[in-house]
Parts: structure tokens; sequence; C-alpha cells
């Protein structure tokens, strides 16, 4: 029987980003769920999304939306457990440039136990200034 994995980014989520374009394409939009909103970063890459979590978590799937053009082509997930302060790097995803969802099943073997923050950092992008546009983020696992 397959274990029934939950959203993870819930009201009590709280993110952060490395830039914002300008209001109008704000952090609020990675998960509001509408298709017609996103976050876009300012040029320049590295950019991010950081995601602290009410309770630990143990993420399974990520899912994300990005604008054709404007796609973290390198992403590497990196994370925080426990009373730690140190990011370390647990996986990386390589999403095509392509205007659809994109979901990515993550390993078992690299989480200890359960983390408290989860940083989604853009190492490359599709888009000749590093500019990052995504219109939905979605991150599936158990609450701990």
């Amino acid at each position: 029987m397959a274990e029934e994995l939950k959203p993870l980014l819930t009201a009590e989520t709280k993110t952060k980003v490395s830039s914002t374009l300008d209001k109008s394409v704000g952090k609020k939009y990675l998960t509001d769920g509408s298709p017609e909103t996103c976050w876009t970063s300012q040029q320049g890459t590295p950019q991010h999304i950081q995601i602290t979590f009410k309770d630990p978590v143990v993420p399974k799937r990520l899912s994300i939306t990005f604008q054709g053009g404007f796609v973290g082509t390198r992403c590497a997930l990196e994370v925080r457990s426990g009373d730690s302060v140190e990011w370390r790097t647990w996986t990386r995803v390589y999403p095509e440039d392509v205007n659809r969802a994109q979901s990515f099943d993550l390993p078992d073997d690299m989480v200890q136990d359960s983390i408290n923050s989860l940083r989604l950092v853009f190492e490359e992008s599709s888009d000749f200034f590093g500019r990052i546009t995504v219109y939905d983020l979605q991150l599936f696992g158990k609450i701990l």
C-alpha cells in the first residue's frame, strides 16, 4: 500500500525569496493556486526560495511550474534539520525549459529523520539575464 503524501506548504509555512522583480510578481503568488499569478526574481544567479515549516517534515515530491524561458535549469535542494543553522545540499533537480508542471520524486536515503527548512537554489537559468519565474510551487510528503 502506497503511503499518502500530504501538501507541506500550508498557511503556517513561511516563505522567503532571494529577490523579487516588483510587487506584482511577489512571493505570495508562489503558492496561491492561481495559474495567472507568479513570482519573478530579479536578474542574476543564484536565486532561491526558502521554506520554513511549522512542524518537522519529510519531503517526498516537488512540483513546480515555471514560465518557459525563465526556468531554473539546475536546482539544488538544501535542507536544515533540528537546531542546525547550516544548510546542506540534499539533492539536485534539472527542470526542462517548458511551461507545464514538472514533478520530481525526492530521494529517501539522504534526509536523516526530518527537516525544518528547505531552500530551492536556482544555480542556472534558461534566461540570459538569470531571471526565474515560478507560477506554482508544491511540496508533498509527511508531516511529523
